[in-house]
């Protein structure tokens, strides 16, 4: 069974959108509250709850990073970029696990997967000081041989592969090409002891391609699950995604 790691992150834009200047004395009134969404989440059968504090705290801010800790009863994964400021903030929280992701204040959405080739030193510090405190370590990489095996070289027991120019190419003549990238990338990864993750632009339509990766063991999905909870809330989106990853369960 493909395990479903619910990204909570766009509830939490919506509240920003609204609230982000907020003062704390209108708390009451502030809403959707990403941990009431997250505790829906967990309720409907998703298997851990996904978040990422930005640099630019875009929409997680710390206090939710806090009240998740103590509310998230599956496993909470913290999305993070490879800075001292994250780390020191990782070391706090102690979530279960965290994936290591690059981070471009430019960008809407994660666009691409961390270079741990180009940054290599501080990834190996990044990836050091999680396992020391006993934090699972993810790294977010591209289905590329060279990040694999970098990945692997550094003890860090899980990669997370991007799946996302698989998505973007999912109506074009490149889709056959990305797919085999990603199922060569899954077999390189796990031929090197690594777990192996993928998240990024999964939905309910292409879900049922990439559910045949080979050794995937956790699909992280966020913004297709918070869009289809707008229309059907948020328990029915993540059962039917559930549903969509594991068909035979």
């Amino acid at each position: 069974m493909i395990l479903l790691g619910v990204n909570i992150d766009h509830g939490a834009t919506v509240r920003q959108a609204r609230y982000r200047s907020a003062s704390s004395e209108i708390a009451p009134a502030i809403e959707p509250d990403p941990v009431a969404l997250a505790l829906a989440a967990e309720r409907a059968g998703a298997d851990g709850i996904t978040m990422h504090l930005r640099e630019d705290r875009r929409h997680i801010i710390d206090r939710d990073v806090d009240r998740m800790r103590a509310a998230v009863t599956t496993r909470l994964n913290l999305e993070m970029a490879c800075t001292e400021e994250m780390v020191a903030i990782a070391l706090r929280v102690r979530p279960q696990a965290v994936c290591l992701v690059p981070e471009n204040r430019t960008e809407v959405t994660t666009e691409g997967g961390l270079d741990v080739v180009g940054q290599r030193d501080r990834v190996a510090r990044c990836v050091e000081a999680m396992q020391s405190a006993g934090i699972e370590t993810s790294l977010f990489i591209d289905p590329d041989p060279a990040q694999i095996d970098l990945a692997a070289e550094l003890g860090a027991p899980v990669v997370e592969l991007h799946t996302g120019a698989w998505a973007n190419a999912w109506f074009t003549d490149r889709r056959p090409e990305e797919l085999r990238r990603l199922i060569e990338g899954a077999e390189r990864a796990h031929a090197a002891g690594l777990v192996v993750n993928a998240g990024h632009g999964i939905n309910y339509e292409n879900a049922a391609e990439i559910r045949g990766l080979p050794h995937a063991h956790e699909f992280n999905i966020g913004h297709s699950i918070i869009s289809r909870a707008l229309f059907h809330g948020i328990a029915e989106a993540v059962r039917e995604m559930k549903a969509r990853i594991n068909p035979s369960e």
